[in-house]
């Protein structure tokens, strides 16, 4: 049975590359702060409040990232994103951390298309990791702005 993996003590950092800066956020850490937001209506914890009406929306540039560290080791088995058409990233990089390091791997690409609604995509994690990097290298925007709905991780604790 797959559960949530995004709790309120999940940490996720959002971060543009372009800007070279990393900042973390979200749902429920104290002081919630995020590098590459285009204005503050469309905030870092829009992405996981599970409501349809609001969204994360990143600045221009590429590669953009959502870096969520798990409170404890999960393996997750599917991501389901929710992006804006016209506004998705259309290339992306699905990486890993293990427990017993600070480096990340690359587990998988994923390719979603450029449609409003959800898109579920299927993991094979082998081994149980503390986090996971969504590296968003291509948007069908011109300006490489991402625009995410939803987003929900699920797998086993």
């Amino acid at each position: 049975m797959l559960t949530r993996l995004i709790t309120p003590d999940t940490r996720i950092k959002y971060v543009s590359l372009l800007l070279h800066t990393t900042l973390h956020q979200f749902h429920l850490p104290r002081f919630p702060r995020v590098s590459s937001t285009l204005d503050k209506s469309l905030g870092k914890s829009c992405l996981v409040d599970g409501s349809s009406e609001t969204c994360w929306t990143s600045q221009q540039g590429l590669p953009q990232y959502i870096q969520l560290v798990f409170p404890s080791t999960v393996t997750p088995r599917r991501i389901s994103l929710t992006f804006q058409g016209g506004f998705v990233g259309t290339t992306c990089i699905v990486a890993t951390q293990c427990q017993d390091t600070s480096s990340w791997q690359e587990l998988t690409r994923i390719y979603p298309e450029d449609v409003n609604r959800a898109q579920v995509f299927d993991l094979a994690v082998e081994e149980p990791v503390k986090g996971i990097k969504l590296v968003f290298e291509a948007s069908s925007d011109f300006f490489g702005r991402i625009t995410v709905y939803d987003l929900m991780i699920e797998g086993q604790m």
